[in-house]
């Protein structure tokens, strides 16, 4: 559902940010996180340390779960919602990003903290609006043939490789950088979690782990990711500049209709609109945030953007470019 608004209502944000203050939402939870942080290391080192106990489908599925939630913990900790010293969360956010999932924190920090968050869903701006020769944006008929003949299985089948794609990014990123400190962490993952499973698991066991846990990872994750925007308003960096900053992030956002469960699977990432309005305030308390936020809109008469998980998907597949 989407509300009609004008432009200028958008210039009310510390309206909204001091009510969300004043909740106590935008306070920062190092114990909490410390603990899912832990829980994390703890499960990560169960699931190493029993795996010839496991059915190595299941074992995938937890691994899966754990490999997940590091995800979300390493995103969180680099928006500092647990701490607020920029060096000491991008330090700790290499036992999740480099040595559980072998991807790379300074890369994401780029892509995602830097480029994404200020520019999302500007043309020249965002590349992830530009994935698939410029299907998701509107107008733009791209010059691949290939790609426009088989976008949506190209689009909806890549879902399912996204993880090794990070991997391939965060290594050409680091390498290029020359950040070889994390080089080493990165390279660190493969003899302490696949090293680990390949000595203690027969091979057809410890492949069958590897190969379902990149795919379901890969799925999960994408499936989670490409509700956030995609399918939403994309903008020229010139219309960009009309727009006030708040007016921008909800113009180009979306948040899922769900509770508890839904914010679980999609680690936070379903109160998109609030994450982005404010990007510091924790996971735990997005829900709180998107209560306000959604009260707030419809207080102001502004647009505010949510659909099903379902609704989103078909949302998505129509705004793939004919």
């Amino acid at each position: 559902k989407q509300m009609t608004a004008t432009a200028n209502q958008y210039d009310i944000f510390d309206d909204l940010k001091a009510e969300v203050r004043a909740a106590g939402l935008l306070n920062r939870v190092p114990v909490r996180g410390s603990i899912e942080m832990i829980a994390i290391v703890v499960t990560m080192i169960v699931a190493l340390s029993t795996a010839p106990l496991w059915n190595p489908v299941l074992l995938a599925l937890f691994m899966t779960t754990i490999f997940t939630r590091s995800v979300f913990v390493s995103h969180d900790i680099l928006h500092r919602q647990y701490f607020k010293s920029k060096k000491l969360s991008f330090n700790l956010s290499f036992p999740f990003s480099a040595l559980i999932l072998s991807n790379s924190t300074s890369w994401w920090d780029f892509k995602h903290n830097v480029n994404h968050h200020t520019w999302c869903n500007i043309v020249e701006k965002d590349e992830d609006i530009r994935a698939l020769d410029g299907a998701f944006m509107p107008g733009h008929h791209g010059t691949n043939g290939f790609m426009k003949r088989f976008k949506y299985l190209l689009f909806w089948g890549s879902l399912f490789f996204m993880y090794p794609a990070f991997i391939i990014m965060s290594y050409k990123f680091v390498i290029t950088r020359k950040k070889y400190k994390e080089l080493f962490l990165m390279a660190m993952h493969w003899p302490l979690v696949w090293g680990t499973i390949f000595y203690l698991l027969p091979l057809a066991d410890a492949l069958t782990v590897f190969v379902v846990l990149n795919l379901v990872l890969s799925f999960w994750l994408s499936m989670g990711f490409i509700t956030n925007h995609l399918g939403c308003e994309v903008f020229e960096n010139e219309e960009a500049k009309h727009f006030s900053w708040m007016e921008l992030q909800m113009r180009t956002s979306r948040s899922l209709i769900g509770g508890f469960i839904v914010h679980w699977i999609y680690g936070g990432l379903n109160t998109q609109i609030e994450h982005h309005l404010f990007p510091k305030a924790p996971r735990f308390n997005l829900l709180k945030v998107q209560k306000i936020t959604r009260d707030f809109a419809i207080k102001h008469n502004i647009p505010y953007f949510e659909a099903t998980p379902l609704q989103s998907y078909v949302q998505i597949n129509n705004a793939l470019e004919p």
